[in-house]
């Protein structure tokens, strides 16, 4: 494993066993840290790996070459509940070809330049930056919902509400 590069990658939960550097880009190898994971419907832990099935992600861009990460998709088997399931990563939302931080930059981008630049930028075709930016922008939106209903609780129930003289 090369700490460096964990180091330089910072993501969590993960560390680099290997990369290799092409004319263009570089892709990482990485190694998930943790041995098990807790059954998100149970709440079990198991170290029971099931199978692993390898992904490649995308990553921002270091040095203007484009980082492509290969990462072990496991799933595991949870014998209290007898069901199969995925291990999700901290950095990367359900069932997505890239990291956050790099669909947060994708959507950045977007705000100073139009979908068909970013995509030529990026190498992307536009439904990908459609697709980035949209679900960015649903993200963002279920946060302010979420952001809002906390506040109004607060208003409603919190700690510095006046009280009342009867």
């Amino acid at each position: 494993m090369n700490p460096r590069l964990t180091n330089l990658l910072n993501l969590p939960g993960v560390a680099v066993e290997s990369y290799e550097s092409f004319q263009d880009s570089v892709s990482f190898q990485l190694k998930v840290l943790a041995k098990g994971m807790c059954c998100p419907h149970c709440r079990n832990y198991t170290e029971e790996l099931h199978q692993i099935r390898p992904i490649v992600v995308r990553d921002l861009p270091v040095s203007g070459k484009e980082v492509y990460l290969k990462l072990p998709r496991r799933q595991f088997y949870c014998r209290v509940c007898q069901r199969y399931v995925t291990e999700r990563l901290q950095f990367i939302d359900w069932r997505r070809k890239y990291t956050q931080r790099y669909e947060e930059n994708i959507y950045s981008q977007i705000n100073h330049f139009n979908i068909d630049q970013v995509s030529q930028q990026q190498h992307l075709r536009v439904e990908q930056v459609k697709n980035i930016f949209n679900h960015i922008r649903q993200k963002r939106h279920k946060q302010h919902i979420e952001l809002s209903k906390k506040r109004s609780y607060y208003d409603k129930f919190g700690k510095n509400k006046k009280k009342l003289s009867p």
